[in-house]
């Protein structure tokens, strides 16, 4: 039957479309050998954006402040904070005299999400190195400046880190971690084949001149998202961008504690994708169609043709592909654990992804804090 032959050349197709990605982009992660260099440590301003973070900030931004670097400050922006984050801010700097407290007191933001206070962050920083992460997150080592600031040497005007999240007990942790590092796996192979498209705020770095010279986030400043992947996807390119994945250069935050906030974040994440550069969209939506493509014709040609041989044998081939892609990377990313995973979690991603696309288009409230 027609349709029988339809289905099968879809799986073909489909099968062949996976393996690409999987041992053209992916497998670049697994080769990847960083090169030694002994590069002079530089001065390096750090800025992070806070609203209302007091717990985080007396948790976490000591281990920011006592970084091992010989010339480095904090630049931290106080947006408009009400749970007593000034005083909290104001006993740090008497600690800490490079820490660089911009306090906003008026709503002068008359667009959602945090580009204005990360702007004025980023002009009030007095050093051209700049790294950005998060008031939630922590470093993973005391060397975590020093790893992401060398590697903006020998040309490089953008790092891209990896933001991970705290290992917690069950399925929804693992499910949000094993999401994070395929988004990290994506972004690290697409870079390394010259096509970088995005980077994490919570772990990034990129020269002050760069900022200024893309005009800041104005090309997107009425997106509340993006000022980390928007910014990258705009500037990036196949000589000034470089990835840092020593496991002294993460930084790990706490994860959404539940499906409906987890379910937000993704969807603002989700929607600055269609803002990308033609080319990184066309790849990205090619990879996800067919992996929609590829469930569904194999689901058809199992249990409905006579073809079902070749399905099982093309789910096979795709899974080791699938299981040898994730064992390595996981193991850079100190996520051993999740490649098992993988098989079952591709294909509730698969679902899961295309439920979020939609939940986007039919209600958009994406906002910062």
């Amino acid at each position: 039957m027609e349709w029988e032959i339809l289905a099968f050349i879809v799986l073909i197709i489909s099968t062949l479309l996976q393996l690409i990605y999987q041992w053209f982009f992916l497998s670049r992660l697994i080769f990847y050998k960083p090169k030694s260099t002994n590069v002079k440590a530089q001065p390096v301003s750090i800025v992070i954006c806070a609203k209302n973070e007091y717990e985080n900030l007396k948790k976490y931004l000591p281990q920011i402040l006592e970084q091992e670097h010989p010339d480095f400050e904090v630049v931290l922006v106080n947006d408009q904070s009400a749970d007593g984050s000034n005083k909290l801010l104001k006993s740090f700097q008497s600690q800490y005299p490079h820490l660089n407290v911009v306090n906003l007191t008026k709503n002068v933001n008359f667009f959602k999400g945090k580009k204005l206070p990360l702007s004025i962050g980023i002009k009030s920083a007095k050093h051209e190195n700049l790294v950005l992460t998060d008031a939630d997150c922590r470093p993973s080592s005391p060397y975590w400046l020093q790893n992401m600031q060398k590697k903006l040497s020998n040309g490089h005007k953008i790092v891209l880190g990896y933001g991970a999240y705290e290992k917690r007990k069950g399925f929804f942790n693992s499910l949000i971690r094993y999401d994070t590092l395929t988004v990290a796996m994506n972004y690290f192979s697409f870079a390394l084949a010259g096509l970088p498209y995005m980077g994490v705020g919570r772990n990034l770095a990129y020269k002050k001149n760069l900022f200024y010279q893309a005009g800041g986030f104005i090309s997107h400043y009425r997106i509340a998202s993006g000022d980390d992947d928007l910014f990258i996807n705009q500037t990036a390119n196949s000589k000034n961008t470089t990835i840092e994945i020593n496991p002294e250069s993460f930084t790990y935050s706490l994860p959404k504690n539940t499906l409906k906030n987890w379910f937000i974040q993704k969807k603002r994440h989700f929607s600055t994708g269609k803002y990308y550069k033609k080319k990184h969209k066309l790849l990205l939506s090619l990879f996800a169609i067919s992996n929609f493509a590829f469930y569904v014709s194999l689901i058809i040609i199992i249990f409905f043709t006579k073809f079902w041989l070749w399905g099982i044998i093309a789910f096979i081939i795709r899974t080791l592909g699938l299981l040898i892609n994730y064992y390595f990377s996981a193991k850079k990313f100190n996520e051993n654990i999740l490649f098992l995973y993988s098989p079952i979690y591709d294909i509730i991603f698969t679902l899961f992804n295309p439920i979020i696309l939609i939940s986007d288009f039919l209600y958009r409230n994406n906002k910062w804090k």
